[in-house]
């Protein structure tokens, strides 16, 4: 992707479709309109994936509790999502068994749970050998020793998947790079332009270099997340139906000091479900679900949010005792749901919905991450059915295709691609751990970075990793910041936050070689660099 040459194609040529957001969202819709023979568009304020869609839980999951709702058809779609995806990029969307435990006095008791579940497989379309399994107590404790004994009654297996948010949604923009689409980041709309009171194209700010341009396009589609509000009020259109939108907090701790065997979803006594998932050298455990109120650009965890899931998993594990001296990193993000007068965060619906102004503008709100390819193909669908000649465009394929480092026939291949690599990086004296954490970062784009690693040796593994990682971000994936790497690019500032604290200054210099920055420019990115380091781990 070349920014540069994506910014004059911008300003030139006319699109059918422009896409505001690049979230999982938009990029979704990006790629499925592109394949089908839209001339499209995709612009960025910040960097791709830099809202929700870095901050979720990090699981293409089938939303089992929104079977309490009673929402089936969204458990029925999501769940079916699950395998697609998983086909799609088999080293990004991982399988995981994950552990219910079941308690005498809370949740919904041994049989309805396990009747639950097996309506979740039925709806989800699961196969045979991942179907849920019940467990006696005895195994339950089994599976997972450091769970409170005393009131545990059984247990459950049953799947999920585990991924990383972030690399999906870049990874679908990539695609839809290579399907045709027109794409930038750091690209902010300002306003829209309008012929005979329809919308007719946008005025976007390049805010790299400070120009402000005009985009011609037919129809334009809002798939802002959190901000989609704020451009349905800059085409007067806020009317009707609007967000609401919760708080959901994620902490990190050492694996040492939440051994947990698998990942776990267990419920607390207020009657959320929250998640400990282990993940290499740590465990990230969350998430909570609160109005929130304050300001979209900066979203941090509280205190009173970290002491919230540190009470939970003490209470859950008694014997880890986690303090707020654990805690390694976190990060909060924001769900753009449906108001629904009279409910409370947990229980509104996680189904997404589209808006159309009377100018034209199209708004997607809601949704969930596993559900990104569904809600782009009904966009696509209503902007060819009502916008354009039907005939003239090819149907959703997305479902077929293979995203960039997947080509691998099944999971054996991922796993055989891991001990190749490992044997690789182990003659430049890094880990094993190394190369699986490439493998499901990057899949088989792994070997472009093991390659270039291998000509560029300070003598420092662990930097040069961090370089070449540097180097393929740059190059092949439009990051233009360090915090677009250690972030979006890596994970790395969340799950690796002692490694990132050492190398940060590193990490900038590279940059800063690369973009030929004066040092004004180079300072400035250390400040930020610094500045994200430290919000992962200040609990106002």
């Amino acid at each position: 992707m070349n920014r540069g040459r994506n910014l004059s194609k911008l300003q030139s040529e006319p699109f059918h479709l422009l896409v505001i957001g690049g979230g999982i969202t938009g990029a979704g819709i990006a790629l499925d309109a592109a394949s089908r023979g839209l001339k499209t568009a995709l612009v960025e304020r910040e960097d791709f994936a830099s809202g929700t869609s870095s901050r979720s839980t990090k699981l293409i999951h089938g939303g089992l509790r929104y079977l309490k709702q009673l929402e089936f058809a969204l458990v029925k779609e999501v769940g079916s999502e699950r395998a697609i995806v998983h086909k799609l990029a088999p080293h990004l969307v991982v399988p995981e068994k994950m552990l219910l435990p079941l308690y005498e006095r809370r949740g919904l008791g041994y049989w309805l749970t396990s009747i639950g579940l097996k309506i979740y497989d039925w709806l989800a379309g699961v196969k045979p050998e991942d179907q849920r399994k019940m467990l006696t107590r005895l195994q339950t404790l089994n599976h997972e020793p450091l769970l409170k004994k005393d009131d545990v009654k059984g247990g459950a297996i049953y799947a999920e998947y585990r991924t990383d948010d972030a690399r999906l949604t870049i990874e679908i923009i990539k695609l839809a790079a290579q399907k045709g689409a027109c794409i930038a980041n750091y690209s902010e709309l300002t306003d829209f332009n309008y012929t005979n009171d329809k919308i007719s194209g946008a005025m976007v700010v390049d805010r790299v270099a400070g120009v402000t341009f005009s985009i011609d396009a037919q129809v334009i589609v809002n798939a802002t997340g959190p901000w989609v509000d704020d451009l349905r009020i800059i085409n007067q259109s806020r009317v009707g139906k609007q967000l609401h939108l919760t708080k959901g907090v994620h902490i990190v701790v050492p694996f040492h000091r939440l051994p947990v065997r698998q990942a776990i979803y267990f419920d607390v006594p207020d009657g959320r479900m929250i998640f400990a998932i282990p993940r290499g050298r740590i465990t990230y455990v969350g998430t909570t679900d609160t109005d929130y109120h304050g300001k979209k650009e900066l979203v941090l965890a509280t205190r009173e949010d970290v002491n919230y899931i540190l009470q939970a998993v003490n209470e859950t594990f008694p014997s880890v005792l986690l303090t707020l001296a654990d805690v390694e990193s976190s990060w909060a993000g924001l769900r753009p749901l449906i108001h629904e007068e009279g409910k409370s965060a947990s229980e509104l619906s996680r189904k997404d919905e589209i808006f159309e102004s009377p100018t034209g503008l199209i708004s997607i709100a809601g949704g969930k991450l596993t559900g990104y390819r569904k809600m782009a193909e009904r966009v696509v669908d209503k902007v060819i059915e009502e916008r354009f000649d039907s005939s003239e465009f090819k149907p959703c394929t997305t479902g077929a295709m293979i995203l960039p480092g997947g080509d691998f026939n099944d999971y054996l291949d991922v796993k055989k691609l891991e001990a190749e690599l490992a044997g690789k990086l182990g003659a430049l004296h890094l880990s094993g751990n190394e190369a699986t954490n490439l493998v499901h970062l990057y899949g088989t784009q792994s070997l472009q970075i093991v390659k270039h690693l291998e000509g560029h040796q300070t003598g420092d593994p662990d930097l040069d990793l961090l370089l070449a990682q540097a180097w393929f971000a740059i190059h092949h994936e439009m990051a233009l910041t360090p915090v677009d790497l250690i972030n979006r690019r890596s994970g790395l500032l969340y799950f690796n936050h002692p490694k990132i604290s050492k190398y940060a200054a590193q990490i900038v210099h590279y940059f800063a070689k690369e973009f030929e920055w004066n040092d004004e420019k180079t300072g400035e990115q250390v400040l930020q660099v610094n500045k994200a380091l430290e919000e992962v781990i200040r609990f106002n």
